[in-house]
């Protein structure tokens, strides 16, 4: 499929990206700089709060520009890596939204990219096919998903592309990219241009991408405000800026999206040196709880006064083959989950597979048989500071220290190897879900926390498991496969990353020199 970056890195999209890169870079690398302050007045102990400075935007009476009639209805959103199966079933699923994860569900191999924006062109064009199990071609059906893209955030750079001496943002790389080749072609099909931002921090950062989308706009002879926003509220620096987000981005966010995993790790890297925020086994931290709990429902009073839909995120949980009883299980938490989401206003929900988007609507349509439910609006909701920061309950297991490094071992060996996500132990872990492990193994030896025994989780001790887990490891799968699978780089990343002083910002950020060497 490399073949095919010609096709996908045509001679006008290269000018087209290196235009992006120039008008935008300067700001990009400010915007980063803001937030290594930022983290710095955190773990000097400044809290995060709501700032007074832009009370007037949150007090004031405005709107977002109407939702474009083919996004009012979410209630039912799957995500994926833009493989062609991937997208042909995730269109074909009975959800109302496919979203092509390029941030959290796929590893940035050069031959994905090139693979993933290929298939999207194709898609567009009308020429995409998959394969299915019975070895029989299928095509997207026209009355399916609408189709949004998930770029990659603003901290990755695609170390393939340079531009005047240095990497193009990977953000502006895969954004970039779709939009040139693509955003043509959904308005002549009638259907609406949109996005999915990840990892916003502040309404800078929204801005920053507003600004990138109206420039792309201006340059392929679009509509102003015609290419739509849904910005995921996944990171605790953004969910203090809700208002603040969706003001900057009013002329084209349609949706707030409440991501509960990277919430978790944000909330973890941003307190993490402060021994209140010691966080317990991440089995403890549910939504409809704590600080979870706060941040759903101020998402949603927030985008229904604003006119924005709010979308809830996904749980980890997949079936269980084989296993009745424990399938049971695993279904009824899932039912659950969407059961709480709809009972707290949101719109929509996010699934990973698409016989979940069947279990899914089977309870969310239930629930909600209107497309939305922006008539919700908590208008007797108040929610404060404390609210925001209230810490889950919990104990600290030696399972929930194994399961962690386990999680990452197996999460960074397939991601090396170009695999977005893994399943283990009947779980979806993406890069949301490994993040919450690695930093919490991060702050667990930071702070020397206590296991319900009574040891003290220090690095002596954690070196010890993550060397069983690794023993462990090579038992199972053997010495070829163990070496093959690169499971060695994987630990030594993951041990250098948990004893350091300071917790690293990203895992995949600490990884790609690997993945692109």
């Amino acid at each position: 499929m490399e073949g095919r970056a010609s096709d996908v890195i045509t001679p006008s999209a290269a000018a087209f990206l290196a235009a992006m890169h120039r008008a935008f870079e300067g700001e990009r690398q400010a915007v980063l700089q803001a937030r290594a302050e930022r983290r710095r007045e955190f773990d000097a102990g400044q809290m995060p709060d709501f700032s007074p400075e832009t009370q007037d935007i949150r007090d004031a009476d405005w709107r977002v520009a109407p939702v474009p009639a083919d996004l009012l209805d979410r209630r039912i959103e799957i995500a994926g890596p833009p493989e062609a199966t991937t997208i042909v079933e995730g269109i074909n699923s009975g959800a109302r939204v496919f979203v092509a994860d390029l941030e959290d569900a796929l590893s940035p191999s050069w031959a994905n990219l090139i693979a993933g924006q290929a298939n999207l062109i194709d898609l567009w064009a009308g020429r995409l096919e998959a394969v299915n199990r019975r070895g029989s071609k299928h095509a997207p059906r026209p009355d399916g998903a609408a189709v949004m893209l998930r770029p990659r955030g603003w901290r990755l750079p695609e170390a393939h592309v340079h531009v005047d001496g240095g990497p193009i943002a990977a953000a502006l790389f895969d954004l970039g990219l779709y939009l040139f080749h693509n955003a043509g072609r959904i308005r002549a099909a009638g259907k609406t241009v949109a996005v999915y931002l990840p990892k916003v921090e502040d309404a800078r950062e929204a801005r920053l991408w507003n600004d990138v989308l109206a420039f792309a706009e201006h340059k392929l002879d679009l509509t102003k405000g015609s290419v739509k926003a849904t910005v995921l509220i996944e990171t605790l620096p953004a969910a203090f800026q809700m208002d603040e987000i969706l003001h900057a981005m009013r002329e084209r966010a349609v949706a707030l999206n409440c991501g509960r995993f990277d919430l978790i790790f944000s909330f973890v890297k941003c307190l993490g040196k402060h021994a209140r925020f010691v966080t317990p086994d991440r089995a403890s931290m549910v939504m409809g709880s704590n600080f979870l709990a706060a941040c759903s429902y101020l998402l949603v009073k927030t985008c229904h006064r604003r006119g924005a839909l709010a979308l809830g995120g996904k749980i980890a949980d997949l079936p269980v083959a084989g296993n009745r009883a424990a399938n049971r299980d695993a279904l009824n938490r899932i039912k659950a989950d969407k059961q709480r989401a709809a009972l707290e206003g949101f719109d929509g929900v996010w699934v990973s597979r698409p016989d979940l988007a069947r279990v899914a609507q089977e309870v969310f349509h239930g629930l909600v048989p209107e497309q939305n439910q922006l008539g919700v609006t908590h208008a007797d909701v108040e929610i404060i500071r404390e609210d925001m920061l209230s810490m889950h309950p919990g104990r600290r297991t030696e399972s929930g220290l194994r399961g962690n490094i386990r999680v990452v071992l197996r999460y960074l060996s397939a991601w090396l190897e170009g695999q977005g996500a893994v399943t283990l132990h009947h779980m979806l872990e993406d890069a949301g879900t490994a993040e919450i492990a690695r930093v919490q193994l991060w702050q667990w030896v930071y702070h020397r926390a206590s296991l319900s025994d009574g040891r003290k989780i220090t690095p002596e001790l954690f070196g010890e498991i993550l060397q069983d887990e690794a023993g462990k490891l090579r038992a199972d799968l053997g010495e070829e496969a163990f070496r093959s699978g690169r499971f060695a780089e994987s630990a030594k990343l993951l041990s250098d990353m948990t004893l350091a002083q300071d917790v690293p910002d990203f895992l995949t950020l600490s990884a790609y020199d690997l993945l692109a060497a």
